[in-house]
Formats: C-alpha cells, sequence, structure tokens
C-alpha cells in the first residue's frame, strides 16, 4: 500500500502559511517539513458531544509540548484540531431529520478523508462521540491508513427520577412519550439526561465504542469511564500522545490492527454484551474500509454468527435498555476489561491480535490487572446473564439474504417454542405509525406485527432509526400485556427494546419482499431456523402477481415508488441513488458498488473459537 504522508516541500509560496501556522501554534518552523501529526474530534449538536472539546484542546496541549528538536521529543509536524459535524440521533428520532444520522457516518468519513489525506497526516489521535461519527472516524483512519488512535468521549451518567429514586435516562423519556399526562412527561424529560456524554446504556455508542476497544484501536480502559471523569483530559491525554508516538516509531498501522480475528473478536463481544442491531450495519462499513469487501463473506457467514449466537457466547451484562446497569456500572466494577478477561478466558475470543497500546488484546487485558466478573452488573460466562448471545440474523422469504436482525437480548415476550406468529399492520412510513400511535393506540392488538416500509437506505433516503415508535409499543405492550413486533426496511436505535426486527432487505424502494405485504398477513419469525416468513409469499402466483402490480405503481411514477420520502436535499438524493444495502453497510458507494481501498485477503489464523464451558457446542466453520 502506497504512503499517504505528505511532506511540506521547499517552495515558498506552500511553506509561507505553514511557517505561519507553526508560529501560530507555538511550535519550531524549522519542523514544518517533517511528518505532520495532529488531534480531531467529532461534534454535534447533543450532549454527546459537549465534552469533546476538552478532551481535543487537552491532547493537542500534549502534543505541543512534546514537540520539538530535544532528546524525547518528537521531531514532528504539529497541525491544528480539525472536527466533524453530525445530527443528535437523541434529539432527532421520530422525525424527518432523523434520516441525516446514518449519514453523518458517511461525512465524518469524507471530512476526516479530506483532512487525513489533503494534510497527509503520518499520526493521528482522534476523540469520538455519539453513535456514527466514531465509525465514520474509523473508517477514515483504516483508508489513510497511518499511525492512529481512538478516544471516545465518554458515556454520559445515568439520570434519577426524584420523586421514585429510579434511575432512567433517554430512552426512558421516549417510553413516555404516550403518557397522557404531560407534567409526568416534562418530569422525566428534565431528569432523563444529566451533565455531558453519549448515551449510557448498552445502546448504539456504547456497542460500538466497545466494538472499537475489543478491535485494538482504542485502549479498553479508555472505553468506559463517563465523559466528566477528570482522567480524560489528565493521564489520558499525557498516555495518548506516548502511545501514538510509539505506533509512529514502530510503524504499527490501522490495518495490522484490524484483521479478520480482530473483526471477529469485536463481534463476539457485542453479542456478548447484548449490543445494538446496528453493529450489523457498522461491522461490515468497518471491514470494508480495512480493506475486507464483503463482512458476511470474508469475516463471519450468517451461519455461523447464528450458530455462536444461538449456542456458544452468552450475554454477561446486566445492561441497559434490557437490564439495569449503564456503561459508567460497568466502569465502577473494572471496565470493559472484565468482560474482554472473562471472554479471553473461556476461548471465545483470539488474545494474540495486536492493538494500539503495541502489546497483545491478551497482554493489554493482562497488564490492565483486569478483574473477575462481579457476578452482578458482569457475569462469568459459566455462569451468564442470558445463555444465548444478544443477537439474531435471519433469512426467508422477507430476508433472502439475511439482511433481518432481531436483538434477542431486548425480547421481553411473545414467542412460543421461539417462534413468533402475528397479523401484519402496514404502515408505509414511520410518520403515519407515530400518528396512530398518538391518536389511536388501542387500535394496535396481541400478536399484531406492524410493517414500517420505505424507510430503507434508499427509500426514506438515509436508513433513520425507530426509537420513538419503539418506545411507544415497549409502554402499551406492558401497559396492556400484549405484545406487538416492529419489521422494518428501517433500522433501530440500540435503546429499542422489544420484538423489533430492522434491516429487512431488499428494501421496499428496491422492490423486496417486504414492499408485497398487504395488511392482516400472517407474518412467522421463527428463531428455532433463523427464518422471517410472509405466509401468503410462500405461494409463487401470489408473489409475482403482487410485484407485477408494484412494478406497474412503481413504472407509473417515473420509476420511483410513491410512498418512498423526498429527496429534497442534495445530500438525501446522494443517498438515494449510491446507498448499498444494509448487509453491505449501507453506505454511499458510486453507482451502488461497494468501493474499497487496496482490498486484501481475509487470511485466517490457526485460532479456533471455543467455548470451553459448553464444549458440546462448539463448532467450526
Amino acid at each position: 500500500m502506497k504512503p499517504t504522508t505528505v511532506l511540506i516541500d521547499r517552495h515558498p509560496g506552500r511553506s509561507s502559511q505553514t511557517i505561519g501556522v507553526a508560529r501560530a501554534l507555538g511550535t519550531d518552523p524549522d519542523l514544518i517539513h517533517e511528518p505532520s501529526v495532529g488531534v480531531v474530534g467529532t461534534k454535534g449538536d447533543s450532549q454527546c458531544y459537549l465534552g469533546v472539546m476538552a478532551k481535543v484542546d487537552a491532547i493537542h496541549a500534549e502534543l505541543r509540548n512534546r514537540i520539538g528538536k530535544g532528546s524525547n521529543q518528537l521531531k514532528l509536524r504539529l497541525v491544528q484540531p480539525e472536527y466533524t459535524v453530525a445530527v443528535s440521533d437523541g434529539i432527532r428520532n421520530g422525525t424527518r431529520e432523523m434520516r441525516y444520522s446514518l449519514i453523518g457516518r458517511e461525512i465524518t468519513n469524507d471530512s476526516l478523508c479530506e483532512h487525513l489525506n489533503g494534510t497527509g497526516l503520518a499520526g493521528t489521535i482522534a476523540v469520538v462521540a455519539c453513535d456514527k461519527p466514531p465509525v465514520g472516524t474509523l473508517a477514515a483512519l483504516l483508508e489513510h491508513n497511518r499511525p492512529a488512535i481512538i478516544m471516545s468521549d465518554g458515556p454520559i451518567h445515568p439520570g434519577t427520577d426524584p420523586r421514585t429514586g429510579e434511575t432512567i435516562d433517554l430512552v426512558s423519556a421516549y417510553q413516555v412519550a404516550g403518557h397522557p399526562d404531560a407534567e409526568y412527561r416534562q418530569h422525566i424529560a428534565c431528569h432523563a439526561c444529566p451533565g455531558i456524554g453519549s448515551c449510557g446504556g448498552m445502546f448504539t455508542y456504547n456497542t460500538m465504542q466497545t466494538f472499537i476497544g475489543v478491535l485494538g484501536m482504542e485502549p479498553l480502559h479508555m472505553v468506559a469511564p463517563p465523559s466528566d471523569d477528570p482522567r480524560r483530559v489528565n493521564e489520558f491525554a499525557s498516555e495518548l500522545v506516548g502511545l501514538l508516538a510509539n505506533l509512529i516509531e514502530k510503524d504499527l498501522k490501522p490495518r495490522d490492527i484490524v484483521v479478520r480475528d480482530s473483526l471477529r473478536n469485536a463481534v463476539i463481544v457485542a453479542m456478548a454484551i447484548g449490543g445494538s442491531t446496528n453493529v450489523t450495519l457498522h461491522a461490515p462499513e468497518i471491514a470494508r474500509a480495512a480493506g475486507y469487501a464483503d463482512f458476511w463473506k470474508d469475516i463471519m457467514t450468517p451461519e455461523e454468527f447464528n450458530y455462536l449466537s444461538q449456542h456458544v457466547v452468552p450475554v454477561l451484562t446486566d445492561a441497559r435498555p434490557y437490564g439495569k446497569y449503564s456503561m459508567v456500572d460497568i466502569d465502577d466494577i473494572g471496565g470493559v476489561q472484565v468482560i474482554v478477561r472473562e471472554l479471553l478466558d473461556a476461548g471465545l475470543l483470539n488474545g494474540d491480535v495486536l492493538t494500539c497500546t503495541g502489546e497483545t488484546l491478551a497482554a493489554q487485558v493482562q497488564r490492565l490487572g483486569a478483574r473477575r466478573a462481579d457476578g452482578k452488573v458482569v457475569y462469568p460466562v459459566e455462569k451468564p446473564y442470558k445463555p444465548t448471545g444478544g443477537l439474531r440474523v435471519l433469512g426467508g422469504n422477507l430476508s433472502p439474504d439475511f439482511s433481518a436482525i432481531l436483538k434477542l437480548a431486548g425480547v421481553e415476550g411473545g414467542l412460543e417454542n421461539n417462534v413468533f406468529r402475528g397479523k401484519a399492520r402496514l404502515f408505509e412510513g414511520e410518520q403515519s405509525l407515530l400518528e396512530a400511535l398518538d391518536k389511536t393506540p388501542e387500535s394496535f392488538q396481541n400478536h399484531d406485527m406492524i410493517i414500517v416500509r420505505y424507510e430503507g437506505p434508499s427509500g426514506a433516503p438515509g436508513m433513520p432509526e425507530m426509537l420513538d415508535p419503539t418506545s411507544r409499543i415497549t409502554a402499551l405492550c406492558r401497559e396492556r400485556g400484549i405484545v406487538v413486533g416492529l419489521m422494518t426496511d428501517a433500522r433501530f436505535s440500540g435503546g429499542s427494546v422489544g420484538l423489533v426486527i430492522g434491516h429487512v432487505g431488499p428494501e421496499a424502494a428496491l422492490g423486496g419482499p417486504i414492499a408485497l405485504i398487504e395488511e392482516g398477513d400472517e407474518i412467522v419469525a421463527d428463531l428455532n431456523t433463523n427464518v422471517l416468513t410472509c405466509t401468503a409469499l410462500t405461494d409463487p402466483a401470489v408473489a409475482a402477481k403482487r410485484k407485477a402490480a408494484w412494478d406497474k405503481v412503481v413504472a407509473g411514477n417515473g420509476g420511483l415508488h410513491p410512498n418512498c420520502g423526498v429527496a429534497d436535499t442534495r445530500l438525501l438524493h446522494r443517498a438515494r441513488a449510491t446507498a448499498v444495502p444494509a448487509t453491505r453497510g449501507a453506505g454511499l458507494h458510486p453507482n451502488r458498488e461497494v468501493w474499497v481501498r487496496n482490498p486484501r485477503k481475509a487470511d485466517r489464523s490457526a485460532f479456533v473459537l471455543r467455548n470451553r464451558h459448553r464444549p458440546d457446542k462448539n463448532k467450526v466453520f
């Protein structure tokens, strides 16, 4: 792979501003012809991002103090910090602006591509917050492939209801959206999110920060501490600069760290923490950026994913949204390294993969002195919180490419012998469902399967997540003692619970089977065989007749189904024209063809994944 470091040459025109920057930053102008290093951060309009700038400033100051021509100094050119932009998932859920959320991952990648490659950084430290920008940041660092390290900004502390003492959070606030008492709704909203930091439960942010840590791109002990922990602007800042200097000295690059086995490790841990369904969108994108074109072929097949989740990998954390505790509680009992130790000891992770600390994963865990599971917040593998992993991908006639994803850890009921049978309730877009939940919540009956379609990567466009309707449905089901499922070609927040199935593909906008479901059809989700089926569509004649009718409507509307959302900005239009399927990460690629910089083979190691506590369940794929 060609080096991507850019040096400032001796041309006076190109040197003049560089000299000016060096003087303004308080560094030696004689170093402007050396390789560049700098800090980047992610920013947006929510509490998730409020702590980022302080960490970036602290790391930048540490870098500035370390740069120079003396002994033990870094003979490098320092560049000013740069930031990316994104919307707030927490604020925009349930609105049409939520279509920009997943696109924010792409914007982060693009903007950092501009900075990393245009400036040509030889070393980068990134401070990341919220859900999608960390993945976009990692993707850009992998494509640039020069020494780099990530630190999460940190989670927010949970709120407390002063009337009851109950721990509450953002999801609590969404779950009371349909409560009849306006004063109570306001009361919960006022106390759910105190302070700063990203969502504190095992939602998408903490799923992906744990993923990135286990992947090797973030020191494990920096994942769990809250955003306001003073370590983040004190010892962590100094430690990160030292680690980056080591990476540069050893020329240890992101693609040396992110390999097939480290990606598999990270997926195993995502299962074990009952993580967000969004991991099946982000893992393919991270793998692509690391040089592996197709996650589900190169890294882990759907068959293996399901077998591991069903038989081998248990859930170890009693964490929100399906459990009780938050990431700050995990920090209190020793951090994510506790979880990693348990999985390493059980034989579920390859401890020989490299990490950004310059050590192997196993060596890093040992150096950190990771504790054993406390049995309350984090459980041991031999006596887990839940016996099966948190995620399952589904095939069947509604998901022929094994696109659909179910967060089994969050299912609260409705399964008889691991099978759900429901009656289709159709909604052509999220807004019509929200209107029904607002105005006629009594219309939803036990074992309804709500179908929300035309909200996929191309249909919405942008593939919004649906924390608002899933939270209302959860509250409705708990209040009435019923089970209502929701299935969509969109995606879910990591904070969603209940029988929710997302990423159903091919999506409705592209004529996928979900577009052919009719009101009242029987929908079956069989978790014994991992299939998602519309009974009516098992008849080829019925399926063909409905597809012909759908094609006629599309042809009469200029090639786009009229139920698709309006792409009224250049960015949304780009998503409509270029979004690839969820199985490939739902990213934006020219002509819907996944682009990979410097593709490489997914070489297998000698490591064989086994759970030593379940020897009868181990199987080699």
